[in-house]
């Protein structure tokens, strides 16, 4: 190894995969933001009850393809520390065909997963007929979506978020002036949205395609078509990914649990929780940031088989983790009654609002450490400790503490996500200190 391999992880190499990731954050509800503002500027309410009614059913269903890209990035990291040029080719092409099956199976089963959900959503009259015309058109989208997701994974494993941020800023940007080309100059309505949505991640994929050869021209290798062909191959791969499936969905489920019973508690107590989890989402951005660098940076160490490295690695994200953690929490002290009023002008919502803010105050500091340790866990691809722990969390924890707390009602609710939350946390430590220090 050169002396430049040799040293240590420092602070420049968290921000160098951070802070691109952050900003990459920050702008991905752009593209949901953009549609809904050209179509609420339009004749009715019904296209911007159809939008939102079939991007739903799409942010369900692509939530629970992002072990695509966390997988990606951990396998990815381990081939990059460990030198295996092949390897890398590898993971990125096991990734992108397993992409594309699910792909292809996703736009061979749109009817029937139209039919159940527009029903479930409530869809009814014009509002299920706009929304099955933009589900058709943007489920076409599937195979550059999915590759998109393998292709920013692959990227960070490579040690290079720069290429993910400029990906994102391209689909941003062409959605954006497709959008007024087709909405408000050709009259296209909600065919137009969808079909903006589609060219722009399309020509994402196309972008993340061509900078991947690129990189991979720096890392001369040669790719083992048997290890593409053939399903065995896959084992590790599979292994990997499943787990990480089962972990997402279990996280989906005790996020909706929160939502549904909510709900229940009736319309006013539903709006604060809603406005709550995004102050939770806000905080995502930094936390996932560093997050990611600690993917790249742990996948790495663990490649590279150096213990020293790992620690040092983990070590930084913890301390940059914290700070962001501290900054949100004191933002939400400081400033979350006035963002509370930029997000909605309802004064009953505003007050009920308030009442729960105090959780916020305190779930940075919660929520830190298992944000930082998933980072961690995809690193080292310890994807079924990370399934077991979020398992006992949601089912063994979450959902046994929500019920001995429904006597406090909302606040015996976010009580019990946050004993989740903290339950994740606990638990990936011990995990990280008994199995993926000593395998390093």
């Amino acid at each position: 190894m050169s002396e430049s391999a040799d040293r240590l992880p420092e602070n420049r190499d968290i921000w160098r995969i951070a802070l691109p990731m952050i900003l990459s954050n920050i702008t991905v509800p752009l593209l949901g933001m953009v549609d809904t503002g050209v179509v609420g500027h339009l004749d009715s309410a019904v296209y911007l009850g159809a939008v939102a009614i079939a991007t739903t059913i799409f942010g369900f269903i692509y939530i629970g393809m992002n072990f695509l890209r966390m997988g990606t990035t951990g396998i990815s990291a381990q081939r990059y520390g460990a030198r295996d040029n092949d390897g890398i080719r590898t993971a990125l092409g096991q990734a992108l065909l397993t992409a594309m099956f699910i792909a292809v199976t996703l736009i061979a089963l749109q009817k029937p997963i139209a039919q159940i959900a527009m029903p479930l959503l409530g869809a009814t009259g014009d509002i299920d007929v706009y929304a099955r015309e933009y589900f058709s058109i943007r489920i076409w989208s599937a195979p550059a979506t999915l590759a998109g997701y393998v292709l920013v994974g692959w990227f960070i494993g490579m040690q290079n978020a720069r290429i993910p941020l400029l990906i994102v800023v391209t689909v941003n940007l062409v959605n954006i002036v497709l959008d007024l080309l087709f909405v408000l100059v050709l009259d296209m309505k909600v065919a137009g949205v969808a079909l903006a949505s589609l060219i722009a991640e399309y020509t994402g994929a196309a972008l993340g395609l061509y900078f991947a050869g690129k990189l991979l021209i720096r890392h001369p290798g040669q790719w083992a078509a048997h290890k593409l062909l053939r399903l065995k191959e896959y084992t590790a791969f599979f292994s990997v990914n499943l787990n990480l499936l089962i972990r997402t969905l279990a996280l989906v489920f005790t996020i909706s649990f929160v939502t549904a019973q909510g709900a229940r508690m009736g319309g006013l107590v539903l709006a604060a929780n809603a406005i709550l989890m995004q102050f939770q989402n806000l905080m995502a951005f930094g936390l996932d940031g560093v997050a990611h660098a600690a993917e790249a940076l742990v996948g790495k160490a663990v490649g590279e088989k150096r213990r020293e490295a790992l620690e040092r690695a983990v070590s930084l994200s913890l301390k940059w983790s914290l700070v962001f953690a501290g900054g949100f929490s004191f933002f939400y002290l400081v400033g979350g009654p006035l963002l509370i009023n930029v997000l909605t002008d309802l004064p009953d919502v505003r007050q009920t609002t308030l009442v729960y803010l105090p959780w916020m105050i305190f779930s940075p500091l919660i929520s830190v450490w298992s944000f930082l340790y998933d980072g961690v866990f995809v690193g080292a691809t310890r994807a079924k400790e990370m399934r077991n722990i979020m398992l006992v969390s949601a089912f063994v924890i979450f959902l046994p503490a929500w019920y001995l707390l429904q006597p406090f009602g909302n606040h015996g609710l976010w009580a019990a996500f946050m004993l989740f939350l903290l339950a994740r946390g606990v638990g990936m430590h011990v995990g990280y200190r008994r199995v993926v220090l000593p395998a390093a």
